[in-house]
């Protein structure tokens, strides 16, 4: 079998988790990765021995990644030439002149939810609109909270159908160890509608949404709560029944001790997953509750690694390894380990 070679362009948050994504996949190989600095990540990579080859995005800069003993494989270019499709994991604005490269050797790629939509082809979802990413030469995932929030929205869409969503996003200011946003005591609101509500109606055109998004000094997750008018009637134990088939999500209970975020982040950390990283969202089995027609119930995002399974999805459908949804999510779920707890 003819292995998909992937770079990954970006070795920070999400960069490192992708590598580490991809490396699971029987059917890829991941050529490597590219960065443009000994950051802490690189440093780390190095000290765990080189797992992956290092390629460096700054040529200017190679004295400083030798000078902290970063081997390197070559430069960026040299990664995509050797890579039939790139994931890029740069900062936003970045990808989209990266995009020039790409086209250049006439490799596709990926980018993240930080980039803009023209930059791509099709914004890209694994499980809502998989088969219009099928042989795309560029995709864009949505962001971390768009990700899991469509996730649940399209597992009771295709049960039941939805009409709407109106959701209010509780948002972590900063991942662990951003020091930049500053120190707060204080909780901020954005304007409404939330780009996430908006993002959703991209990928689904056929549902209303809207949102309100609000930003807390916490590090360890987002979550959402989500009002959804479902076309069919249905009850909270048709709800649980929905949601628990669904391979990337996860049901809890405060009962059992999950209380909030840090809970899952903490039981993650618990199972051993490497960085405390769970690709499922968790859905509070006591938080769904009805109100007439309308189901209510809150998600749980695991913002540092909620959209790898879905990137590692989009390698599937652009490189036409499986050309439906069924059959590609499966084969990442396989690979990635997702699920295995249900049966566990």
């Amino acid at each position: 079998m003819k292995k998909i070679k992937v770079g990954v362009a970006g070795y920070g948050v999400i960069g490192q988790r992708l590598a580490d994504g991809v490396a699971l996949q029987g059917d890829m190989e991941l050529v490597g990765v590219a960065d443009v600095a000994p950051t802490l990540s690189v440093k780390a990579l190095k000290e765990k021995g080189m797992p992956y080859k290092f390629f460096t995005a700054a040529p200017e800069r190679q004295a400083e990644l030798e000078a902290a003993g970063i081997p390197v494989s070559g430069d960026l270019d040299d990664l995509v030439r050797q890579s039939d499709i790139m994931l890029d994991a740069t900062s936003a604005g970045v990808g989209a002149k990266n995009k020039l490269l790409y086209e250049k050797y006439g490799k596709k790629a990926i980018f993240q939810g930080g980039e803009k939509n023209t930059v791509a082809d099709v914004f890209f979802h694994g499980y809502a609109n998989y088969e219009k990413g099928v042989g795309a030469d560029f995709l864009k995932l949505t962001s971390c909270n768009t990700t899991g929030l469509i996730r649940a929205v399209d597992c009771l869409d295709r049960a039941v159908g939805v009409e709407k969503v109106a959701i209010t996003i509780i948002r972590r200011v900063a991942d662990p160890g951003d020091y930049h946003r500053g120190l707060t005591n204080a909780l901020q609101i954005d304007k409404a509608p939330s780009h996430q509500a908006l993002d959703l109606m991209t990928i689904m055109p056929h549902v209303e949404a809207t949102g309100i998004l609000v930003h807390t000094p916490v590090t360890h997750g987002h979550i959402i709560t989500v009002v959804l008018t479902p076309k069919k009637d249905i009850s909270v134990a048709e709800a649980l029944m929905y949601f628990d088939g669904h391979p990337r999500i996860r049901l809890v209970s405060i009962d059992e001790g999950f209380q909030g975020n840090a809970s899952l982040f903490r039981y993650a950390r618990d199972l051993g997953n490497p960085r405390g990283d769970m690709y499922e969202i968790a859905i509070w089995r006591d938080s769904i509750v009805k109100s007439g027609r309308d189901i209510m119930f809150a998600i749980n995002i695991p913002q540092e690694a909620v959209v790898i399974p879905e990137n590692i999805d989009a390698i599937r459908a652009s490189m036409k390894m499986q050309l439906t949804r069924d059959e590609g999510t499966a084969e990442t779920n396989t690979y990635l380990g997702i699920g295995k707890w249900k049966i566990s």
